[in-house]
C-alpha cells in the first residue's frame, strides 16, 4: 500500500522583494538574477532534476498535496510550471483528487496562465493581497495595487478556480482598525473559499527593520489585538470557519496541504531553501543559488537517477538533521497541532511515539484546562478561544527545557 506524501515546490523569483520579507527570494534586481532568464531556466531544470532523485522510491508513495510557493511562482513563464508538474508526474503517482495550489501575485497573472495552471492540474490558488488599501500596499513595497488584485482574481475565477484563498497581513504600518475592517469587507464581496490573516512581523535583517520612518508608523500592541479579534468576530459571521490560527475557510476548504506541516505529516522540499520530513530524516536545500544548480547539473552528469538517489549524492546541497529525537518530535506535533482549532489526539500521539501525553505533558494541560485555556474533550486536546488569544506564551509550556 501507498504511503501518502505532500511535495512542496519553490520557485524563488520575485518582480521585487517587499519591505517585511525574510523569506529566500530574489528581486529581478538582485545580482544573482540575470535578466536574460537564464538563471530562471536553469532553475526550472534543476528542479525537474531533483524530481528525478526520488525516481527509485516513488513507488511508495502516493502524493495527496502539492504546494507551488515563493517568492512568485506566477513570475514564472508559460510552460514551466507546466514543465515542473509533468516531470512529478512522470516520477510519482499523484492522487486524482490532490490538493494542487499555486501562489500568485496581482500584476503577475494571465489569461494565458491561469489557463495553464488548470490544464497543468492546478485546483487551488492563493493570492497574496495583504491589504486593500494601495497607500498600504505601497507602505509594504507591494508591487501592485488593488484595483490589478481585482483583476488578478476575475481573471482566475473566468479561467475556472473554484477554490481560492486570499492572503491578508494587519499591523501594517499606518494601518488603522477602521482601515483594516474596510480590507476585509471588500475580500468578503470577492467570497473566496479561504482567508489567511497574519499580523505583521518585523524580522530582523529587511528593510522595514531598518525603517524608522515605518516603524514610528505600527499600529500599537491594543489596536493589533483589536485586528486579530475583528477578524475572527467578521469571518466567522460571514460563514468562515476558524480552523488554524491565522486561518479561515468555508466548509471543506481548508488547506489540506498546510495541514500535513502541523500534523507532521510525510513531505518532500524542492528548490533552495526547501525543508522536508521524510523516511525519518528532516533535511534542508541549500540557500545558495549557484550551487544548487551546479550541483543539479553535476550529480546528473555523472549517475543515473536511481543512482543519485541511493548513493546521497545530493547531499552536499541538504543540511541533513539525523538526530531528531523522541522528545523533539513529540514537542513540535504538540506545538505545531495545538495551533489547529481542532487540537491534537491523545490516541494519535500514543500511535506515534508509545507515550501517553499524559505521561509527557500532563501537568501542563491539566494547569491550562483548569485555567480556562484548554480543553480535553474525547480524546483531543485543544485551546480555547481564551487560550488562542494567548497561544504563544502557552505553546512556549510545551518545550521540554520548559518542563524540566
Amino acid at each position: 500500500m501507498r504511503k501518502n506524501l505532500s511535495i512542496y515546490i519553490h520557485i524563488p523569483f520575485c518582480v521585487k522583494k517587499c519591505v517585511y520579507c525574510d523569506f529566500l527570494s530574489f528581486g529581478a534586481d538582485d545580482p544573482q538574477i540575470n535578466r536574460s532568464g537564464a538563471v530562471r531556466k536553469a532553475y526550472v531544470q534543476s528542479i525537474c532534476r531533483e524530481l528525478l532523485s526520488y525516481k527509485s522510491i516513488s513507488k511508495d508513495y502516493i502524493v495527496r498535496t502539492i504546494f507551488i510557493g515563493g517568492g512568485t511562482p506566477s513570475i514564472l513563464l508559460p510552460g514551466e510550471i507546466m514543465n515542473i508538474l509533468a516531470t512529478l508526474r512522470s516520477i510519482f503517482k499523484v492522487d486524482e483528487a490532490a490538493e494542487i495550489t499555486i501562489e500568485v501575485n496581482p500584476g503577475t497573472l494571465t489569461a494565458i496562465k491561469a489557463a495553464e495552471y488548470l490544464d497543468a492540474g492546478i485546483n487551488r490558488m492563493s493570492i497574496g493581497l495583504q491589504s486593500a488599501h494601495n497607500d498600504e500596499l505601497a507602505m509594504l513595497g507591494r508591487i501592485h495595487t488593488y484595483e490589478q488584485f481585482l483583476a488578478s482574481y476575475q481573471t482566475a475565477r473566468e479561467a475556472g478556480f473554484r477554490n481560492i484563498n486570499i492572503d491578508l497581513i494587519s499591523a501594517i504600518p499606518g494601518q488603522t482598525l477602521h482601515s483594516y475592517l474596510d480590507t476585509l469587507e471588500r475580500v468578503l464581496k470577492c467570497r473566496p473559499e479561504h482567508i489567511s490573516s497574519y499580523s505583521l512581523i518585523v524580522e530582523d535583517g529587511t528593510p522595514l527593520a531598518e525603517d524608522t520612518e515605518l516603524l514610528a508608523k505600527l499600529p500599537d500592541e491594543e489596536t493589533d489585538r483589536e485586528m486579530y479579534e475583528a477578524t475572527r468576530k467578521v469571518l466567522e459571521m460571514s460563514g468562515y470557519k476558524r480552523y488554524e490560527i491565522s486561518n479561515y475557510a468555508k466548509p471543506g476548504y481548508e488547506c489540506r496541504h498546510n495541514i500535513v506541516y502541523w500534523t507532521m505529516d510525510e513531505y518532500i522540499g524542492l528548490g533552495i531553501g526547501a525543508a522536508s520530513f521524510f523516511n525519518g530524516r528532516r533535511y534542508s536545500n541549500t540557500l545558495d543559488m549557484k550551487q544548487y544548480i551546479r550541483t543539479m547539473e553535476d550529480v546528473f552528469d555523472k549517475r543515473s537517477a536511481d543512482e543519485i538517489y541511493q548513493s546521497q549524492a545530493l547531499d552536499t546541497i541538504r543540511h541533513i538533521d539525523e538526530t531528531v529525537d523522541v522528545d523533539t518530535l513529540m514537542e513540535e506535533y504538540v506545538i505545531f497541532g495545538l495551533r489547529m482549532t481542532r487540537g491534537i489526539s491523545a490516541a494519535d500521539f500514543y500511535d506515534r511515539f508509545g507515550h501517553s501525553l499524559y505521561d509527557v505533558y500532563g501537568d501542563v494541560i491539566r494547569s491550562y484546562v483548569a485555567s480556562g485555556h484548554m480543553k480535553d474533550e474525547k480524546g483531543m486536546v485543544f485551546l480555547t478561544r481564551k487560550g488562542i488569544d494567548v497561544s504563544n506564551r502557552i505553546l512556549v509550556d510545551f518545550l521540554h527545557d520548559e518542563n524540566k
